[in-house]
């Protein structure tokens, strides 16, 4: 089987002739391995790891210049500013984007809300790139996947907690909710646009659209399951629509014990769930199967929280041959990591990691 047959049967919940790979790494964990193999670019390192996916980098922004603050932070589209901060030592270093603070914490109304000058539009982004990304990828028989990346990924909960503030927009879901709904429905509307115009750039060769906003923590959700049905559920299944308008299986990125958003994940339409997180609560992989494997494809559960960077090599082949056990009878399974894979995890883990997928994902 090619790449887009693999994962299209395993989609269907039918067994391929091996699990899909999918690999999702740092960039610093990326520029180490390529400098390990001699390897040139990216591209070479996935084909060596016998990777099926491919992900676009979709439209570029094109809009205003975005503000550069007097402190050093630079404001993404959303007016928001943030600082680049570095971490680790040596090759396990690298760097983030941080919020340096969020502009409409302080708003105490709706009005507030709906005046704030720095909403972004669609229209700031040129989605010609897309054509041609989509096309290649195509090309080379890969799955292809829209995602975004981590500063502009559709979503609704994550923008308005570097808007508003963690802690405040939680507060907003208890005691302000006109507050909390004007911001998921103008942080919504916008990405429908933008999700829109990028399918459509895409011209049919776009397979997965991938949706990231994490909903839970190790223990439990945020919220409650029906405050996420009154505030979020509908921008979430408004991406779901527009997704298989154009053709796509729609998976979701959260991280989190999500195990009692699942049903409502399933109701909207949704076709793949990301990341599995092992470690956090409730999240018994034999069950989940068992519960959900009929209506979603999993996609993850290896763990770059534990195993991965702590781990011996054998123990990273005894994850991977457990995740086979209790989630890839059948097909509806791809292989990846609950995150990307951080600076922290030693080179032969991750070789370990490919091997074993290759020797345990057999069908």
């Amino acid at each position: 089987m090619d790449s887009r047959t693999r994962v299209v049967t395993s989609l269907s919940h039918e067994a391929p002739d091996r699990v899909p790979i999918d690999c999702w790494l740092s960039s610093e964990v990326a520029a180490r391995l390529l400098n390990r193999y001699g390897f040139s670019s990216k591209e070479e390192l996935l084909h060596h790891y016998m990777v099926d996916f491919r992900y676009i980098d979709g439209p570029v922004y094109i809009g205003p210049e975005l503000g550069l603050r007097e402190d050093g932070t630079k404001e993404d589209h959303f007016g928001v500013p943030r600082r680049h901060v570095s971490y680790g030592a040596g090759e396990q270093s690298g760097t983030y984007s941080e919020v340096a603070f969020s502009p409409l914490e302080r708003a105490s109304c709706v009005a507030d809300i709906e005046c704030y000058p720095k909403w972004p539009l669609a229209e700031w982004f040129d989605y010609q790139p897309v054509r041609e990304q989509a096309q290649q990828a195509r090309q080379e028989g890969k799955v292809v996947v829209f995602m975004g990346d981590r500063l502009n990924r559709c979503a609704q909960l994550k923008p308005a907690m570097y808007l508003r503030g963690m802690e405040q927009i939680l507060l907003d879901l208890y005691m302000n909710e006109a507050v909390a709904q004007a911001l998921f429905r103008h942080i919504a509307d916008f990405y429908c646009d933008y999700l829109t115009r990028t399918l459509e750039a895409g011209e049919g060769n776009i397979d997965i659209l991938f949706t990231g906003d994490d909903f839970g923590t190790q223990h439990n959700t945020f919220m409650p399951v029906e405050i996420w049905c009154k505030m979020l559920r509908d921008g979430f299944k408004r991406y779901i629509d527009i997704g298989h308008k154009y053709g796509c299986k729609v998976a979701h990125h959260t991280c989190g014990s999500i195990i009692s958003l699942i049903p409502e994940f399933i109701e909207c339409g949704l076709d793949i769930l990301n990341p599995l997180q092992p470690e956090a609560r409730g999240m018994d992989f034999e069950k989940i199967k068992k519960e959900f494997g009929r209506a979603l494809v999993f996609h993850g559960g290896i763990s770059i929280q534990s195993t991965l960077p702590y781990g011996t090599v054998d123990e990273v082949r005894n994850e991977v041959r457990d995740r086979v056990q209790k989630l890839a009878g059948g097909g509806g399974y791809i292989f990846c990591t609950a995150h990307n894979i951080q600076a922290d995890t030693p080179l032969e883990n991750i070789e370990a990691l490919f091997e074993a997928y290759n020797e345990f994902g057999i069908f």
